[in-house]
């Protein structure tokens, strides 16, 4: 049984990241076909920093991605206080509502929030992306800030008003320490969204404000450049690199507050 169930873990492994090693051998192809691996270069790297589209288009989804992502932890944590507030039926109501986007099709949102820019006459471009992008991801910080706030205990934000703060300060000084990792959850969650978002980028952009993922699919259509798998195995490596350094932090922190509660425990 341990044999199978290894085996079974190493085949859902093998579907998720075989892929991903594909690419990323590939990327160092010296030809351009995609199933017979010629000889080892770094050609298409040298070829991706002078892409100017490639680029181009990178720097509006990292600059999209960023602004989106820091006004939808603004709005949502600030909506995710309010509902915490609120009594619980109202709650409910309120988090059913916040699920639609969430479980929406993209193709419904992207196509609902053009309509929407044309009946406003705004003219498409990066105003109506980043505004599109803030919509499917404030939800997304709510519902990572909300929990952290369910857990938050009350009397401890009371204690620091009775003992001189203003609402201000108790809040700054207790409460955002205390959401603060569901802030920031939500803050790399929103960024992912919005590097992997197509539908909604597509229907909401304009020519000169694509997102990567419009880009890549209008070469598809033609013909994918070695240059995509190059650009794709970097942001491998560095999402995969930060993953790394997070989890070796938290690691850290665990490991010593296990000493200094044992310590606390001897003492």
């Amino acid at each position: 049984m341990k044999f199978l169930s290894k085996f079974y873990v190493g085949i859902i492994y093998a579907f998720l990241y075989l892929p991903i090693a594909v690419l990323i051998v590939f990327s160092f192809n010296d030809a351009k076909s995609r199933t017979v691996f010629t000889d080892f270069t770094f050609k298409w790297y040298e070829k991706l920093f002078t892409n100017d589209i490639i680029l181009g288009a990178f720097a509006n989804t990292l600059f999209v991605a960023l602004v989106a992502g820091i006004c939808a932890v603004v709005l949502g944590t600030l909506a995710a206080i309010g509902i915490n507030a609120m009594n619980q039926k109202l709650q409910g109501l309120l988090l059913n509502v916040t699920y639609l986007p969430m479980i929406n099709p993209d193709i419904i949102t992207g196509v609902s929030l053009m309509l929407l820019f044309v009946f406003i006459r705004m003219e498409l471009g990066f105003t109506s992306l980043i505004l599109a992008h803030i919509t499917f991801n404030v939800p997304i910080v709510i519902f990572n800030v909300l929990p952290k706030l369910r857990q938050l205990d009350r009397n401890i934000y009371n204690a620091a008003l009775d003992l001189g703060c203003n609402p201000t300060q108790a809040f700054r000084k207790v409460v955002l320490p205390e959401i603060m990792p569901g802030i920031a959850a939500g803050f790399l969650l929103s960024i992912t969204y919005s590097f992997d978002d197509f539908a909604v980028s597509f229907f909401t952009s304009a020519a000169d404000s694509q997102t990567l993922s419009v880009v890549i699919y209008s070469m598809v259509r033609m013909k994918v450049s070695p240059e995509i798998n190059a650009l794709s195995t970097i942001m491998f490596v560095v999402v995969l690199f930060i993953l790394l350094l997070v989890n070796i932090n938290g690691a850290r922190k665990d490991k010593n507050a296990s000493k200094f509660n044992m310590a606390k425990g001897e003492s």
